[in-house]
């Protein structure tokens, strides 16, 4: 359930792990959200927060990712677990939620006020948040998909968070890389995100180093 990441190396352009010789500090990532997270109709070795375990250890870092997604979640109900959340003691959160509040055609206000809420009470615990947004399909209409399509990158402007544009990004809409459903990635699909993911974990890396 815990993580480890080292500390104490040279800043660079690019975070690289020290050498094994050098102290090392437990770290813990949880990757949270919905069945985009959990990784719905496969094995948990095939959603992203496992490759991007596996990625990190390949390169030397000694970290574990706690898959803490639940199928069909809203933010309401992403908000209101948090304290469970929390007693994992995370370093790092890997949020990405709302799409259920999306396509349930949710307030975007009310989605707005539930991510800043949560983000906000993981920022008191000393947790950096990583929040990944998404869009919302075109023929929800422009009063509904602009609004909020724009909430996520104004959430983490108004937050100052480490923004990772579209969690789908790559994967969406393309049949081969997702299930029958059209919606949820399959095994390639959540590869291609680990690695769209991967470089915003090592800036939070950086920044938890730095605390």
């Amino acid at each position: 359930m815990s993580a480890s990441c080292v500390t104490g190396c040279m800043e660079t352009d690019s975070f690289t792990p020290p050498a094994s010789r050098q102290p090392v500090q437990t770290l813990t990532i949880v990757a949270l959200g919905d069945s985009l997270t959990e990784g719905y109709g496969l094995k948990e070795y095939q959603a992203y927060p496992a490759i991007l375990e596996a990625k990190l250890q390949k390169e030397g870092f000694s970290c574990s990712v706690i898959n803490a997604g639940i199928s069909g979640e809203t933010s309401s109900g992403l908000l209101s677990r948090i304290n469970r959340i929390l007693s994992l003691k995370p370093d790092i959160v890997i949020l990405c939620t709302g799409a259920n509040d999306g396509l349930g055609g949710v307030n975007h206000r009310l989605i707005r006020s539930n991510i800043s809420k949560t983000v906000q009470t993981f920022k008191e615990h000393q947790a950096t948040v990583i929040l990944a947004g998404m869009k919302m399909l075109v023929n929800y209409g422009p009063s509904y998909t602009e609004p909020y399509n724009r909430l996520y990158a104004e959430i983490a402007d108004q937050e100052q968070l480490l923004f990772m544009p579209f969690f789908l990004e790559g994967v969406a809409g393309k049949p081969e890389l997702n299930l029958a459903d059209g919606i949820h990635p399959n095994a390639k699909g959540y590869q291609i995100i680990a690695v769209s993911v991967y470089p915003y974990v090592l800036k939070a890396m950086k920044i938890v180093r730095r605390r």
